[in-house]
């Protein structure tokens, strides 16, 4: 399978295919491009003649890459759980490592909710090793890393933590439309920061630690995508996997959470509880203000409505902060313009009471198409009668499509990844309308021959892509002929 857009990226998938081939003295069989997330790098998930497999990576900033190859090697004389890295090409542009699966800790989180939204005992297991294991990444920091090849920037320091509150400011808050002095407000910036700078700052800091960037594999843990991590303090990793919008923790999963790893922290450097309790509510706010300015900048600039379905998520956590700061440090213009936001116009259309619901799924077409239950009628059908049949080959009569098996035949052939696309493509328009227009109802159906392989992928795969996407609605998925 070479890649959709192969034009652009057929020649680099061919380098790193070469490269594999190279490494491992076996033939690639199957080159599977993965969707990119926020970063420009390119990801191919490379299988050999032998059924395993590694990635491929592709990223022309070298910097970037010399950060990522440095920390890895790190990480991995520490024996953290980080992937290994087989080879970098001398140009340091491509690279392989260890493939850890395709699940994350979000995936999971997101496959495994009670009837009430509330994880499951098993997700919350995953979350307590990942709090224990935090701290072991952050000492690492005091184990003779050298800042020096942080990317962009060698610590959290003042001028990135500027840089995070004038995203805010300018992405955000300006574009809401809320009165606020920018005097007094540059004035609330500056006090912030002087109190977050006072803490111990000589560990790693992740920058971009959330349920995104942790794998879950054989009942373990590990973690990717920290090439952008730096000096700085605990607090700041600790607050973005807790208050994370998407993950949506409730409190009380989180002051469990947030103990367990002021445990483990213990166990390696004094921790004074109660001012790492009070610092820690600073560093969930400047966290929380650097994504609502991303929000506001995909959202608006980018025209990605998508992301503005996570701001009541993140107006809610913030106002969690606000209305207990118990921190020694007063910031009246900031907190004054957060309740402005939060009593605003601008957050209701966003509200999660506005959910849209979209309901996924699978039937045979030996059966009949599904009906849609709501008053509205309609929706989108997909046959994918069209495609290579897993129910043609007796191996796989036992198995649906949910199952790797089927996963893998599938996704060796190209017309299953366009067809993804186009799907993907056609429901991303309707959802972003559906949204704007307050709706509250849509049904997409896949059918194939028996309702058993094919229609069963497709209807797993969108329903995937819709929860990754779109943080603010509710996605239901039914497998009618199972």
């Amino acid at each position: 399978m070479w890649p959709m857009n192969h034009n652009l990226t057929q020649p680099i998938a061919q380098t790193l295919v070469q490269m594999a081939h190279e490494f491992t003295h076996q033939e690639v069989t199957d080159c599977e491009q993965l969707a990119q997330s926020g970063s420009h790098r390119l990801y191919f998930r490379l299988t050999l003649a032998d059924q395993r497999t590694i990635m491929g990576a592709y990223n022309d900033d070298v910097a970037e890459n010399d950060a990522f190859f440095y920390l890895t090697r790190f990480f991995r004389n520490l024996n953290l759980n980080v992937p290994e890295l087989f080879v970098v090409a001398p140009d340091k542009q491509y690279y392989l490592q260890e493939d850890l699966g395709r699940t994350t800790l979000y995936d999971f989180l997101t496959k495994n909710r009670q009837s009430d939204g509330r994880p499951t005992a098993e997700v919350v297991g995953y979350y307590e090793k990942v709090v224990r294991a935090l701290p072991d990444l952050q000492l690492a920091g005091k184990q003779g890393m050298d800042f020096s090849i942080a990317y962009p920037r060698h610590a959290f320091d003042r001028q990135s933590m500027l840089w995070d509150l004038n995203y805010f400011k300018y992405y955000f808050l300006k574009l809401v439309n809320v009165p606020f002095n920018e005097q007094r407000l540059e004035d609330d910036f500056n006090k912030l920061m002087d109190y977050l700078l006072a803490v111990d700052s000589n560990y790693f800091l992740y920058r971009d630690f959330q349920s995104r960037n942790i794998m879950v594999k054989d009942g373990n843990v590990y973690f990717i995508d920290y090439q952008g991590g730096r000096k700085g303090a605990p607090q700041y990793d600790i607050a973005s996997l807790l208050y994370d919008a998407k993950a949506d923790l409730s409190p009380e999963l989180r002051d469990h959470l947030f103990n367990i790893y002021l445990d483990a922290l213990s166990q390696h450097v004094f921790v004074d509880r109660a001012d790492f309790e009070c610092h820690f509510q600073g560093f969930v706010l400047i966290r929380i203000l650097q994504a609502m300015g991303a929000y506001g900048y995909r959202g608006y600039f980018e025209h990605k409505s998508h992301f503005l379905q996570s701001v009541p998520y993140a107006v809610r956590n913030i106002m969690g902060i606000v209305d207990h700061w118990s921190a020694p440090v007063q910031l009246p213009e900031l907190f004054g313009a957060l309740r402005a936001i939060a009593a605003s116009d601008f957050v209701k259309p966003y509200q999660p009471g506005q959910t849209l619901t979209v309901l996924v799924q699978s039937f045979s077409y030996k059966k009949s198409i599904p009906q849609d239950p709501s008053p509205n009628g309609g929706g989108f059908v997909f046959d994918c009668r069209a495609l290579p049949n897993p129910g043609r080959e007796k191996r796989f009569a036992h198995n649906t499509g949910k199952d790797d098996c089927v996963i893998e035949y599938l996704e060796k052939y190209p017309a299953v990844a366009e067809f993804k696309a186009h799907a993907y493509a056609i429901l991303d328009q309707a959802v972003d309308n559906y949204i704007e227009r307050n709706f509250d109802h849509l049904m997409v159906s896949f059918g194939c021959t028996g309702g058993q392989h094919r229609s069963v992928y497709f209807a797993e795969q969108m329903a995937k892509h819709l929860r990754d996407k779109y943080t603010a609605i509710n996605v239901v998925l039914n497998h009618t002929a199972q």
